[in-house]
């Protein structure tokens, strides 16, 4: 087969194609993307993680990533429809993991160049990955469109933009079938809802409609979201976040926000798609 190598991840079954590309030269095209985290033409996931050394984008990173100009490698991130994102949670552990895997880091603690700027990694000793999210913003309040119900929420930037709204029931029993509709001046560029409810002391459930890929198993940067807004303002929390895939822990204090959980490689191969 003549193609291109690719690993397969997930973190808390949110799943997805890792394709190394040192020099940044494949172009991954939205067709390509799509292809790649087809179920049954492709590899399958919710989404393409792109492993490029920084200094490949030349400079061009926009504002928001300078700070990613001083790590060794960038996580390209692609959601499943071949839409570009600034931030992936789950996304970055997977990453990190990856980049250990292939032994393209040393030690526990590293940075990864992303499009929300540079996240700080530290791998546990029991082999959770966390990342410092850094600052979360809370930008007001906003409403979606659910398929049989509408419902409010705080929306929230976690890099990416969120709508997390809490909710009085089971998260099981709402219908994310359907893409939320949104308030197009709150949310210009679409955004990842979040729907919640605190089930215990600390601990939330959780499911999520991300755009460009739709209801996943797990989102990091929703996991925070949700936790963000279950957290009274200016206080410091720990939550368990349960989602369909597993559980992540969110650390909320002054200095921002820190998501633990699990990262996993199950597969490496090469594809002929590219």
């Amino acid at each position: 087969m003549v193609g291109m190598r690719f690993a397969k991840g997930h973190g808390t079954e949110n799943d997805f194609v890792i394709l190394p590309d040192p020099d940044g030269e494949t172009d991954l095209t939205e067709e390509t993307v799509r292809l790649l985290c087809d179920r049954r033409a492709g590899i399958g996931g919710d989404g393409v993680l792109r492993v490029v050394r920084t200094r490949a984008f030349g400079g061009t990173l926009a504002p928001a990533a300078r700070t990613a100009e001083s790590t060794e490698w960038f996580m390209d991130y692609r959601n499943a429809d071949g839409s570009v994102a600034e931030m992936c949670g789950n996304g970055v552990r997977v990453f990190a993991h990856y980049l250990r895997h292939a032994g393209l880091v040393d030690g526990d603690r590293f940075a990864v160049g992303t499009r929300d700027g540079a996240k700080d990694v530290r791998i546990e000793a029991d082999g959770q990955i966390t990342i410092d999210m850094g600052f979360v913003e809370m930008q007001g309040t906003s409403s979606a469109e659910l398929a049989r119900q509408t419902v409010e929420g705080a929306q929230i930037s976690v890099g990416n933009p969120h709508l997390a709204c809490a909710v009085d029931g089971p998260v099981a029993e709402v219908d994310l079938s359907r893409a939320p509709a949104l308030d197009g001046e709150a949310f210009p560029e679409g955004a990842n809802v979040e729907v919640y409810r605190e089930i215990a002391p600390g601990v939330l459930e959780m499911r999520v409609y991300e755009r460009g890929s739709g209801e996943t198993r797990s989102c990091g940067t929703g996991i925070v979201a949700a936790a963000t807004a279950a957290t009274p303002v200016g206080e410091a929390a720990t939550w368990r976040v349960r989602v369909l895939g597993g559980e992540c822990t969110v650390l909320l204090d002054r200095d921002g926000a820190k998501l633990r959980g699990p990262a996993v490689i199950v597969a490496e191969g090469e594809t002929s798609l590219i």
